[in-house]
């Protein structure tokens, strides 16, 4: 990315690669089609370009195929409409264990009636051998109802516990699954941009130290189209990588753009957020990259970075134009560099 200019050349060119497989994979001309076939080129969604591979190895995708793409993968209120059926099932579950308790109430007000009632039998009898062994015997037939009904309790009640259980684990997944970038495991834009907010509203209220570290692949849109989406893929995943074994605790890493990544570092100033990006850069361009599918060396990739500290007139928007400007300075620079903002003035007023 070398500026809005170099943003602007890449979207057009994703978009006529996108018309361009539409035509000739057709017959679908949606604004559905288009978006899924924008991914495609975009490589935003691994999963759904494997499948998407798959339906156009029969030489045309259908209508049908490209709803499927649509709704698994860019429909977005896909992962609304499973919290909501979670959170119904959840509730109907919660409906039948209030009845399984209802019934465990019902049985006891019931033994505890059949008990009175015999104790005032008993009481009624001058001790008359027989009656006391036939209520006895009723108190007894009473008392194993109640017990048959507990074990039906208890066994219904494990069963709501062990599928309220699973359903709160999937609920959860949904939850990670909506704020995790699925291609390296990172957090994804919306996390990064809920996170970003959060960071510097802290380190502003409370005075801490805290920094952003923005990282652009050099010449990635070049290497995507020399040797394909897939080993474009490879090399997001191999960056990913990087920065989660580099990162500190407390850090979040983050890929909140096509080849664009950050990292957020509460408690780091300036001079430890650069250090901490150098180890990125230098890490990733000691990696050789391999192509999977031939065994081929593609050589080293690298990467230019920009940091920014917090300052007390920061908002989020601020911080982030700030390690942009630094990491754009790193291109112009000649790449494969950090730039921090400690030669970037504060803005005047």
């Amino acid at each position: 990315m070398d500026g809005s200019q170099g943003d602007r050349d890449r979207t057009f060119a994703l978009a006529e690669r996108a018309t361009a497989l539409m035509r000739e994979y057709g017959p679908s001309a949606t604004p559905r089609a288009y978006a899924v076939w924008y991914n495609y080129v975009a490589a935003l969604y691994p999963k759904m370009n494997e499948a998407m591979s798959g339906f156009m190895a029969t030489g045309a995708v259908s209508e049908a195929e490209i709803d499927i793409l649509y709704e698994a993968y860019l429909d977005g209120q896909r992962l609304v409409r499973a919290a909501d059926e979670t959170s119904r099932t959840v509730l109907a579950e919660l409906a039948n264990l209030t009845e399984a308790l209802d019934l465990s109430l019902g049985s006891s007000a019931e033994h505890s009636e059949a008990l009175r009632t015999l104790l005032q039998d008993l009481d009624g009898t001058g001790l008359d051998r027989t009656r006391i062994l036939e209520i006895v015997a009723a108190l007894a037939a009473t008392t194993r109802e109640v017990a048959d009904s507990n074990r039906v309790l208890e066994a219904r009640m494990r069963e709501s516990r062990n599928e309220i259980e699973s359903l709160r684990e999937a609920l959860e997944t949904t939850r990670r699954e909506s704020l995790i970038d699925p291609l390296t495991g990172l957090s994804n834009r919306k996390q990064f941009e809920e996170s970003l907010h959060a960071l510097v509203e802290e380190a502003v209220a409370e005075r801490k130290p805290a920094s952003l570290v923005v990282i652009d692949v050099d010449f990635f849109k070049r290497f995507n189209d020399l040797y394909g989406h897939l080993t474009g893929d490879q090399v997001l995943r191999l960056v990913g990588a990087v920065m989660r074994e580099t990162v500190t605790a407390g850090a979040t890493p983050a890929r909140f753009g096509g080849e664009e990544f950050a990292i957020l570092l509460p408690g780091l100033g300036r001079a430890e957020a650069r250090a901490l990006a150098e180890k990125v850069r230098t890490s990733v361009m000691t990696r050789e990259l391999v192509k999977r599918s031939t065994g081929e060396t593609l050589g080293k990739i690298t990467v230019s970075l920009g940091v920014a500290a917090v300052r007390p007139s920061d908002t989020a928007v601020s911080l982030l134009e700030r390690a942009d400007q630094c990491m754009f300075k790193a291109k112009r620079d000649g790449r494969n560099r950090t730039v921090d903002d400690g030669s970037v003035p504060p803005p005047v007023g």
